[in-house]
């Protein structure tokens, strides 16, 4: 098998445009690509995997009704936001019995095809998923980090606040809140002291000095490539009104660049959509990264060629196999 035949499995939910955007560019390029999501386990999605014997990596086959892809033959996974595992006709006992199968047969496999570019691999997303550790790395890798307390002690957090305020409350995770039959992310908001009370101590809670910033960065790592872009909102989270917005692209400076590359390399990431808050003083603040983050809305009023890169990094898949 060449490699022009070897396929890029997509693996995401079925309303996912940036996905729709790599997949148009691949085929584009005469690039096989089979599309499908966890969610449609087992209904429309059926997997079949053996190893042992005389067989040293996974051999088999993922199949969707119009798809088919021999395991052994994937170059490369775009892994972005599939639906979870379903199985809405067992009673609870019996889908959590099923789901965990799914999750550790079907999901196992998929993380250990050979041979396979992972853009990313689900267990670094995982990973670097959890904010703690993004934080820690992000110090580690050099970066300028706000003053960060996560706490479910109410008095901790209004000390803190005393003491570095202003300060926002963020969460830890990126809950998505359902709000008149739309889905809404939960924003970040300022807080003082006083509005701290006993509830705080019913789970972890994030409290950050707030950045006294000019704008905001988008920077968007694929591969070896390297896309900013500045945003200027006025807002204190530009997510909550994207009509605001005006994109400029600019370059990171050398120290940035280098603490990103040290952080992908720490989670071993190919991906990473990192934002920054930019001061008055041309310091650039690093809020966080998402190892799966958004970036193609902001390539037609940029002219950036983040989906040509993405589709480059896909289709070249593991360079040195």
């Amino acid at each position: 098998m060449t490699n022009d035949d070897r396929p890029v499995l997509v693996l995401t939910n079925l309303d996912d445009p940036t996905a729709d955007f790599v997949i148009a560019e691949l085929y584009d390029r005469g690039v096989p690509v089979v599309r499908f999501d966890s969610g449609d386990f087992p209904a429309s999605l059926s997997c079949s995997a053996a190893i042992g014997g005389c067989t040293d990596s996974w051999s088999g086959s993922v199949q969707t009704p119009s798809r088919h892809a021999a395991l052994g033959s994937v170059r490369s996974m775009y892994y972005r936001r599939p639906s979870g595992f379903c199985f809405p006709h067992l009673d609870k006992q019996d889908e959590r019995f099923a789901v965990a199968q799914a999750r550790y047969g079907l999901g196992g496999i998929l993380t250990s095809l050979p041979g396979c570019l992972y853009v990313n691999h689900p267990n670094r997303i995982g990973d670097a998923e959890y904010k703690p550790a993004g934080l820690a790395a992000a110090v580690a890798a050099g970066f300028v980090v706000p003053p960060t307390l996560i706490t479910n002690v109410p008095d901790d957090a209004r000390e803190f606040i005393e003491e570095h305020g202003p300060a926002v409350f963020k969460p830890i995770s990126v809950p998505l809140l359902v709000v008149d039959g739309k889905a809404q992310t939960v924003p970040v908001a300022e807080v003082v002291a006083e509005e701290i009370d006993d509830s705080v101590t019913g789970t972890m809670h994030l409290f950050q000095k707030r950045v006294d910033k000019v704008a905001d960065v988008r920077v968007t790592v694929i591969g070896e490539q390297i896309f900013a872009v500045r945003i200027d909102s006025g807002l204190l989270d530009w997510r909550t009104d994207y009509g605001t917005h005006t994109y400029t692209p600019l370059v990171a400076p050398p120290a940035v660049e280098r603490a990103m590359r040290a952080y992908l390399k720490h989670f071993r990431l190919v991906f990473g959509a990192f934002d920054f808050a930019l001061t008055d003083a041309g310091e650039w603040v690093f809020i966080e990264c998402n190892p799966s983050g958004q970036w193609a809305w902001m390539e037609p009023p940029t002219g950036l060629p983040m989906t040509s890169a993405l589709a480059d990094l896909l289709e070249g898949g593991l360079r040195d196999e």
